[in-house]
């Protein structure tokens, strides 16, 4: 059991006050800090011990898997750390983007590996050979668009904008209302000239507006989210086609604690929030717009899953105060769980596998029965497979933990 310094990531679209006032350090940062990585991610592992001269996560498995890892998982995952813990703050859209299945990763890389695309470059979609599905949890309320929302419900909101130069587009869903009829729109959006969508988009931006005004009154306001998201785009990336293929996805938002999980091919873009985010240990990434970054239409295209389906949000709930609850997904490569643990209060974690603890509110006590380690908010440990059972104590008022292990680990 050892205090665990995560790696901050700087992009634009991150935040100068979240991540610093959650670790109780000045505001606002230097940069907008988007990310923290806890993990050990080849990209920026994150530190043991000291954050100044620790030793990385990273070099400490590769030093000693089976003990790190257990022998189950090292066997399972190649000797490496499956997932990837993040502290996630948006304060601006991220990118449009997708990931790929298993499958197709593994095809990918293969195929840029053969025409020697170097690994760093940026026209290069695959930076490893595996699948990455993530879920995000929100701490605060969190905004996203993700999947492809009900075509017949797509129509409806083309209705109300009452944009004509949509029509087109209005027709060919209304009359196939399915994944290939999805599938056309988009891909006639992503491919439009620039020309064509310099022209389009002002006038959909006038439709919301005029429904925002006026329209939003006659139906209660349905598609008032999804009217500003489209204004609000537009307004940071003129000339998208992320901003038209916005027009098709699901609008959400989740409450502090809800948590919402995508698999490979879902379309989505996070809009902002804070939140905890888990996903496969891959940086593999299929952007289609809200991004001066490339877009590979053509692989884009052949990831993508078209099948509209309304949004699952997760939101488990505990049978009793402190009892943790598991945002439950199909991926093997990760497990969350969250606790609330009112002040003087405990939770025992079994003993199987790594994990990483991470305090997001108040303060906390981990005891191994050898030594006793304190999380501020914030703060995170390492729990690594040859470390005893841990219990965790709320002993400074009432805290929030996320535990983050493999799949098939659970709390006890």
């Amino acid at each position: 059991m050892q205090p665990l310094h995560g790696a901050v990531r700087s992009y634009a679209w991150g935040s100068r006050t979240a991540l610093a006032r959650l670790q109780g350090r000045s505001v606002p940062s230097e940069h907008p800090e988007a990310e923290i990585w806890l993990g050990a991610h080849p990209g920026d592992p994150a530190k043991l011990g000291s954050e100044s001269s620790g030793r990385s996560l990273l070099a400490a498995i590769d030093a000693d898997p089976s003990g790190q890892l257990g022998s189950r998982t090292a066997e399972d995952f190649g000797e490496r750390l499956p997932f990837l813990l993040k502290l996630l703050a948006a304060d601006e859209p991220l990118s449009l983007q997708a990931h790929p299945s298993s499958v197709q990763a593994a095809e990918g890389f293969a195929k840029e590996d053969a025409a020697r695309v170097p690994i760093d470059s940026s026209v290069r979609n695959y930076k490893d050979a595996s699948h990455k599905p993530e879920l995000i949890v929100a701490l605060t309320e969190f905004h996203a668009l993700a999947g492809f929302r009900c075509p017949r419900k797509t129509v409806e909101f083309i209705d109300a904008l009452g944009v004509d130069a949509l029509s087109g587009y209005r027709s060919l869903l209304a009359d196939q209302p399915d994944e290939a009829g999805l599938r056309t729109v988009f891909t006639s959006w992503i491919t439009l000239p620039g020309p064509a969508m310099d022209a389009l988009l002002p006038i959909v931006a006038d439709g919301c507006v005029r429904y925002l005004s006026t329209l939003a009154h006659s139906d209660g306001g349905e598609f008032v989210a999804e009217a500003r998201t489209l204004l609000e785009l537009g307004e940071s990336y003129p000339g998208d086609a992320g901003v038209l293929a916005a027009l098709l996805l699901n609008r959400v938002t989740l409450a502090p604690g809800q948590g919402l999980y995508l698999d490979a091919g879902n379309l989505h873009a996070y809009l902002s929030g804070m939140g905890v985010e888990i996903m496969a240990n891959s940086d593999n990434v299929l952007r289609g717009g809200l991004t001066p970054k490339h877009v590979d239409v053509p692989e884009l295209l052949r990831v993508l899953d078209f099948e509209p389906a309304e949004v699952r949000i997760l939101d488990p709930q505990p049978v009793s105060p402190a009892m943790p609850v598991r945002y439950d997904t199909p991926a093997p490569e990760f497990a969350l769980t969250r606790s609330l643990l009112p002040s003087g209060t405990s939770v025992e974690l079994d003993g199987e596998g790594p994990q990483i603890l991470l305090c997001t509110s108040g303060r906390v006590a981990l005891d191994d029965k050898e030594s006793t380690l304190v999380l501020e908010q914030g703060a995170a440990a390492w729990v690594s497979a040859s470390d005893a059972a841990v219990t965790v104590t709320a002993d400074w008022g009432d805290a929030e933990v996320f535990r983050a292990t493999v799949g098939r680990t659970e709390f006890r």
